[in-house]
């Protein structure tokens, strides 16, 4: 009986550990359980990788898109808002609007002779300027300063010290950079001209101090190794302010 007992507590402890050893070897994972796991994990972090980057990519191109056409914007915000101010020649303290040429003392500027010269109310009035809103806006394209660079740069030179006894006192003022040629078109009512002086006589009135109706203005810029050729920004700006004409002011004085 002794003997029997003994077997039975042996078997019943065999069949126990068998179980136990059963239930881990159930709760274990397997080398290709692992390898499984291991490979769909790198997949996983292979595509996060490529979208991370190429979300970078994307980012770093829309933030250098959008710096270059900055000063873009910038100059023809400046050249319309001057255009829409600009001032009727003939005046104590305006000029004539001239295209192609450059008259006065520049102060030592070197100033090409294509520029536009024109007056505009544009100038800022604050407590301690001694000068009025009325302004001397030039207009010029000069090399720029960087070797290598595409284009040229343009400028804007400012004087606000209009009176007659003093020379004039230009400051420039770099717009941007990589334009090739800056055009500026004139319409006189019938056709558009190249150039536009206001000081000479209207060929078919005989009149001078004419402003024309409409100013174009075309910027190409300049396009740099390896890209296309970029399209000209066009801005076309009406003029409504006119000066007085000849016949007018006799009649007046009459």
């Amino acid at each position: 009986m002794k003997i029997l007992q003994i077997l039975l507590q042996l078997r019943g402890e065999g069949d126990a550990s068998a179980g136990c050893a059963l239930r881990r070897r159930r709760t274990a994972f397997t080398l290709l359980e692992l390898l499984l796991a291991v490979a769909i994990f790198a997949v996983v972090l292979a595509s996060i990788n490529a979208v991370f980057y190429s979300a970078m990519r994307l980012q770093r191109r829309a933030s250098g898109t959008i710096e270059e056409s900055l000063p873009l914007q910038q100059t023809v915000s400046i050249l319309k808002r001057d255009l829409q101010g600009l001032v009727a020649p003939g005046g104590a303290l305006a000029g004539p609007l001239q295209s192609g040429m450059f008259s006065g003392n520049s102060s030592g500027l070197t100033v090409p002779p294509g520029s536009t010269t024109f007056f505009t109310c544009t100038g800022a009035i604050d407590d301690t300027s001694p000068w009025a809103d009325v302004q001397k806006v030039v207009y010029y394209l000069k090399n720029s300063d960087y070797q290598n660079a595409a284009g040229k740069d343009l400028v804007r030179a400012v004087s606000r010290n209009l009176l007659p006894t003093t020379q004039d006192q230009l400051v420039e003022q770099w717009l941007m950079g990589g334009v090739e040629r800056l055009q500026l078109t004139f319409f006189d009512g019938a056709a558009w001209r190249d150039s536009w002086d206001s000081t000479t006589q209207d060929p078919t009135t005989g009149q001078t101090n004419n402003l024309p109706r409409a100013i174009k203005v075309q910027l190409a810029l300049a396009a740099r190794r390896g890209e296309a050729q970029k399209a000209p920004v066009e801005l076309v700006v009406p003029v409504i302010i006119q000066a007085r004409t000849n016949q007018t002011q006799n009649a007046t004085a009459k």
